[in-house]
């Protein structure tokens, strides 16, 4: 087995590196005081990242991305776990499932996410659905050759900075030997349409400047045009395109545990106690072993199920088996690191307490860890007829 990576790979990883330690760690403190990143900075950002060649890098080259592999993407989604989430939206990855476009969509909506001149954002959460997408109670009815939406959405990531939201909505149900359920529709709806409304969401400890928004539909008209994908195919739609974000989520997660302990490491090396460094103590130095060999167990199931991809081989259990980890992992190799250092690893001089609060929303998004394992124990046990 080759897991040497090839020069290319190695190329982004160091280029989107040393742009997260100039461009964007000097930021990170405002941030985090402010809880915003201003729009003349995320405008720069955007910039800096489009002469670079690296924006949209998840979408093929026919449509303006940058057409990298799974594995080198993921790579690349390493690095950009290092830096605070808020200015990392701004090296634009917009959602994969704007490929399902046809037509005049790939001219309104998938064109201009691609070369940055549109942000999009995902709705699907709700309060009373999270995981359970067919429990959505935000629905559509036809009128003629509309749909009338009504309804709300919240926990949508980053919607205070985009031009339009990508939604599911449920428009009809259907009888199963388990009962009723709900058929889901994806729908294209623009910031500024009539009966649609972002407001703000909650504040989160984890990733400040990161926002959550709520999403209200009233009466909210839409043409049958704007529906993305088939009418009552939004269940399927999402299931092809979107369980690759939780290899993100993986990705990001190990890139973040690297920095932290990166820290932890050099504190083990520099601070003494009676006479010698702390890493000399086999108390601090296992804790580096342990974080060291979990990070490193993490990353090779993130790669692996990237390379899967990258294979056309079935990933779905190795994905979530890396997001399960990866998030895990990221929460014990934080709490460590702010032990190795003390009390002042939760002092805001340092940036530990932020890794240690942000590390915590990743075990809930994207599939919460008991969605992981319900995900890992349906894939073993379905070839055995169970």
């Amino acid at each position: 087995m080759n897991f040497a990576l090839t020069s290319e790979q190695q190329m982004v990883a160091e280029a989107v590196r040393d742009f997260v330690e100039r461009e964007l760690y000097p930021h990170e403190e405002e941030v985090e005081r402010t809880g915003r990143v201003p729009s003349e900075l995320g405008e720069e950002i955007r910039r800096k990242v489009i002469e670079m060649g690296f924006f949209a890098p998840n979408l093929p080259v026919d449509v303006g991305g940058g057409g990298l592999d799974r594995l080198t993407l993921t790579l690349l989604e390493r690095e950009l776990g290092r830096p605070s989430m808020a200015l990392t939206v701004f090296w634009g990855r917009p959602s994969e499932i704007l490929m399902a476009c046809t037509g005049e969509q790939r001219e309104r909506y998938l064109l201009p996410a691609a070369r940055g001149e549109r942000f999009d954002a995902l709705a699907m959460t709700e309060p009373a659905a999270g995981s359970d997408l067919r429990g959505m109670r935000c629905a559509a009815r036809p009128d003629g050759s509309d749909w009338i939406l009504n309804g709300s959405k919240h926990f949508i990531s980053h919607a205070d900075i985009a031009d339009f939201v990508i939604v599911f909505v449920a428009t009809g149900e259907e009888e199963t030997p388990r009962g009723p359920k709900k058929l889901i529709t994806c729908f294209l709806v623009d910031r500024g349409t009539p009966g649609f409304e972002i407001l703000p969401g909650y504040e989160s400890v984890s990733h400040r400047g990161y926002h959550n928004c709520n999403l209200t539909f009233e009466e909210c008209r839409l043409p049958s045009t704007q529906i993305l994908g088939e009418l009552h195919g939004g269940f399927e739609l999402a299931n092809e395109w979107l369980y690759g974000t939780r290899l993100t989520v993986a990705a990001m997660c190990v890139g973040r545990a690297r920095r932290a302990f990166d820290l932890a490491l050099a504190q083990a090396a520099e601070r003494h106690q009676f006479g010698q460094p702390i890493g000399r103590f086999q108390g601090v130095s296992f804790k580096l072993a342990d974080m060291i060999t979990e990070i490193d167990a993490a990353d090779w199931l993130t790669l692996a199920a990237a390379w899967r991809l990258d294979q056309g081989l079935a990933a779905n259990r190795e994905i979530a088996s890396a997001k399960l980890y990866a998030t895990e992992m990221l929460a014990r190799v934080t709490d460590e690191a702010v032990q190795v250092f003390g009390g002042m690893g939760l002092m805001n001089e340092l940036p530990l307490e932020r890794f240690w609060r942000d590390a915590r929303v990743e075990r809930i998004w994207d599939g919460t860890s008991e969605i992981q394992r319900h995900i890992i124990g349906r894939e073993l046990l379905r070839p055995l007829g169970a």
